[in-house]
């Protein structure tokens, strides 16, 4: 009595294994399959290539401040070396040139800066004489009208004579064109010629060159072949500039025509040209 014969009930939860079979040891934790881990990746980003990669680096372009510098460094320095490289190409046909050829073109370019120094001595004597002078009015008028007979040379009003040459192209062929005959004509005014006329038409300043059919115009009067070009000025400087390597005969050759130079004492350049008056220009002195 006033004891329980019951025995004492054990916490549920807490069967212990039984005493026959022996406890396992733990297992060590297994590595997560490689499969699984990519699949588990791939479901949460797609796996880029290569080639998106390298467009991603790519694009936007980020571009620091250094690298625009070093950018435009090297453009200038590229567009340096394109110049250079022009400027020798255009000087390789007088690499190509022979010794000759280079010493006439020598003494074309002598002769050209010696007519300048001779006009600017002329231009600085006539200063000194209209200084000097006793009659600076008598003196004056005699300029003026030396100075009116060279203007009046130059524009083709009056006729002109002396040292020069004879320049004959024959085109058999047709071949020759208007800008050919103008190349030679800005080659003989390099080569210091004064008055100029081709076939019976004066060439000035204003004078223009078209192609007609069957020949050449010039100011609007069509000439034919064969071409002549009755030149005044210093014939040991005119003929040297038409023969220089790939100049005027060389050019004009080419074009299967050909070309006959003949230097004379006297050239005489009569063909006249209306003097023109200016509708609008007027003397600043009147």
């Amino acid at each position: 009595m006033g004891t329980n014969d019951n025995p004492p009930e054990e916490p549920m939860g807490s069967e212990l294994p039984p005493q026959d079979e022996p406890a396992q040891p733990a297992r060590p934790a297994q590595p997560v399959e490689p499969a699984v881990v990519e699949e588990g990746v791939k479901d949460a980003a797609p796996a880029q290539t290569g080639r998106q990669r390298l467009a991603d680096g790519l694009w936007p372009p980020r571009v620091s401040r250094a690298q625009l510098i070093v950018a435009l460094l090297l453009f200038v320095l590229g567009l340096g070396l394109a110049i250079q490289v022009r400027s020798n190409s255009d000087s390789s046909a007088l690499r190509g040139a022979r010794q000759e050829d280079l010493v006439r073109i020598l003494d074309e370019l002598d002769g050209r800066t010696k007519r300048l120094e001779d006009e600017k001595q002329r231009l600085e004597d006539q200063r000194r004489e209209l200084e000097s002078s006793s009659n600076q009015a008598e003196e004056a008028r005699r300029q003026t009208v030396e100075k009116e007979r060279q203007l009046g040379i130059l524009a083709g009003t009056v006729a002109a004579q002396g040292p020069g040459i004879t320049l004959k192209i024959t085109d058999p062929k047709g071949q020759v064109q208007s800008d050919q005959l103008l190349d030679t004509l800005q080659e003989l005014r390099a080569a210091g010629a004064e008055a100029i006329q081709i076939n019976g038409v004066r060439v000035v300043a204003s004078s223009f060159f078209s192609d007609e059919g069957g020949g050449v115009g010039i100011d609007g009067k069509k000439i034919t072949q064969p071409y002549e070009f009755k030149v005044i000025g210093k014939p040991q400087d005119l003929e040297p500039a038409l023969n220089i390597p790939g100049g005027v005969v060389q050019t004009l050759e080419k074009e299967q025509a050909t070309v006959a130079v003949t230097r004379s004492a006297k050239i005489v350049v009569d063909a006249l040209r209306a003097a023109k008056q200016p509708d609008y220009a007027r003397s600043s002195s009147s």
